[in-house]
């Protein structure tokens, strides 16, 4: 369970597809197949079968495409601001959209502002990945792979079990399909928007037809439910009062229609399912209170 609340927190979500590039080199496939022929075969590869045509793959044979965080930046007592970035930071501009500037800006910042950083299962798969192919890539990143001596001394990314790496999955979920849920599940249940009629399994065919701009905004919809999470196991682990919980999610809602009016329209879906969902709860539990009386 969560123990503190760092000055800096960032709550992050990263998307990949099967890299063609990788799969031309392991696999020794012809330069004249298509991307889309040579994520297909790589699937094949790797068990798929009609029921399941794209099976999961190992993500170090996978490129990363997209990466958003929600920032929570507490400058000094009761001065909190909020920020999203999403990378790459122009989509339509193939130049900008290479692996090392999403990778690289990401593990940097970690680097220099030594964030408490939380993810969904990202021990195991979103921070992993960054690792995984910032490596392939040649890139280097010293300041995020600085460890300390002892653990009481500095941040440390590497280990588990600290407060600079949150991984929310490893906090809610436990040993079989009972106890284990997935990020759609306990938001909704939480009151906090889950899938929006976008999921994972989606993001590759997207990139194929050149979508990278709605993976973009499929992603800011989960790094914003991983916030809104992160804030709830905050809330529970009693590192906000009733008052500073309920201002904590007033400046998600004020960030979330600064964006809207900056032009991010579809997290217009976004906010009017989050109001819906605390409606929906608030009267749910009035008319059980009801029955009771």
């Amino acid at each position: 369970m969560l123990r503190t609340v760092f000055e800096r927190v960032w709550a992050f979500d990263a998307e990949w597809v099967p890299d063609p590039v990788t799969g031309r080199m392991l696999y020794h496939l012809d330069d004249h197949l298509s991307n889309e022929e040579v994520m297909r075969e790589m699937w094949r590869r790797n068990g798929a079968t009609e029921e399941d045509p794209t099976p999961f793959l190992k993500t170090a044979v996978c490129r990363l495409v997209s990466l958003v965080l929600v920032e929570r930046w507490q400058k000094s007592p009761g001065d909190v601001r909020l920020r999203l970035r999403s990378l790459p930071e122009t989509p339509d501009d193939p130049s900008k959209t290479t692996e090392e500037q999403i990778i690289r800006p990401f593990l940097t910042g970690v680097g220099r502002f030594r964030p408490q950083v939380v993810g969904f299962n990202s021990v195991n798969a979103d921070l992993k990945i960054l690792i995984q192919r910032g490596i392939a890539l040649g890139i280097q990143a010293k300041e995020f792979c600085r460890r300390p001596a002892k653990p009481w001394e500095g941040e440390d990314y590497f280990a588990r079990g600290t407060d600079c790496n949150i991984d929310l999955m490893e906090v809610v979920c436990g040993f079989g399909r009972t106890y284990s849920v997935t990020l759609n599940e306990i938001a909704v249940v939480s009151g906090i928007p889950g899938k929006l009629g976008t999921s994972g399994d989606d993001v590759a065919g997207m990139w194929i037809n050149g979508k990278l701009q709605e993976i973009i905004e499929y992603n800011e919809y989960d790094a914003f439910t991983t916030y809104l999470l992160w804030l709830r196991v905050a809330n529970f682990a009693g590192l906000f009062s009733p008052d500073e919980y309920a201002q904590e999610q007033a400046l998600v809602e004020n960030l979330l229609e600064h964006l809207i009016s900056e032009g991010k329209a579809h997290l217009t879906l976004f906010l009017s399912e989050w109001k819906r969902l605390r409606s929906y709860r608030i009267n749910h539990a009035s008319a059980i209170r009801e029955l009771h009386d």
